[in-house]
């Protein structure tokens, strides 16, 4: 079995430094609590330490919203169609199950369970060539006056396999998951590339976002993010962009 992460130990979605904080977040060029790129490139199995064709899901600290674990056999195959309803207007989304599919089979399954409802992304980088929005973590509110310090820790109580193969790009309208910098270290949070990035191939790469969408993105984040990670990059996102429901399928 894979080995767990401990709950709470802040970990940035890595881009040149994204990492995951605690359970699972992100930090770009720099997030929040890294400065280095520390990203791990090394390629992993994508099935880890299950059975063929079946996801190892790891139980790994407590949940941020109490969820059941996603089924062991994927049930999603090829492009999988899904819309981000947001407070910016719908994304449409179209998701990797031939490529990801337990990432694919982890994030169904939360978001038919409604932990992302109402969450907002958390961190938003505008550095060129690192130009990304991570969410999925439910413990931040963008109306409080600071950031909880659990901000950036937030997971559904479990992580989930690595499926990279060390070809991966993020170009703008990539999903990707966010992780601590350790193999099979993802779990509920994700970042949108919404500009050509150079993030090392250490991120599951599971969908994109449509040209519109991305304008979206783009129009919404121009207003830049207030710099809380100055010490390594990125900062809260000066225009929220919070998630109502998804629809998957």
């Amino acid at each position: 079995m894979r080995s767990r992460l401990l709950a709470g130990v802040p970990a940035l979605l890595l881009l040149a430094s994204l990492s995951a904080c605690g359970d699972d977040s992100a930090e770009d060029p720099g997030s929040g609590e890294s400065t280095s790129p520390s990203a791990d490139t090394t390629t992993t199995d994508s099935t880890a330490g299950a059975a063929p064709g079946q996801c190892d899901w790891e139980e790994d600290g407590e949940a941020a919203r109490p969820v059941d674990l996603p089924p062991a056999d994927p049930q999603y195959s090829g492009d999988v169609p899904a819309v981000l309803k947001t407070s910016i207007g719908d994304l449409a989304l179209t998701l990797d199950a031939a490529k990801a599919p337990c990432t694919v089979e982890s994030f169904a399954s939360l978001a038919k369970q409604g932990y992302y409802d109402d969450t907002s992304c958390h961190r938003q980088g505008n550095d060129p060539g690192f130009e990304f929005l991570q969410c999925g973590d439910p413990y931040f509110d963008p109306k409080a006056s600071d950031a909880d310090p659990k901000t950036g820790t937030g997971g559904p109580g479990y992580t989930i396999p690595d499926e990279v193969d060390g070809t991966e790009t993020y170009p703008a309208g990539t999903l990707a998951m966010a992780n601590t910098g350790q193999p099979h270290s993802g779990g509920g949070q994700f970042f949108i590339v919404f500009g050509d990035s150079q993030f090392p191939p250490s991120y599951t790469v599971w969908g994109h976002l449509d040209e519109a969408s991305v304008t979206a993105l783009k129009d919404a984040t121009a207003s830049g993010n207030d710099g809380y990670w100055a010490q390594s990059g990125g900062g809260r996102p000066n225009t929220p962009v919070t998630f109502e429901s998804i629809e998957i399928g």
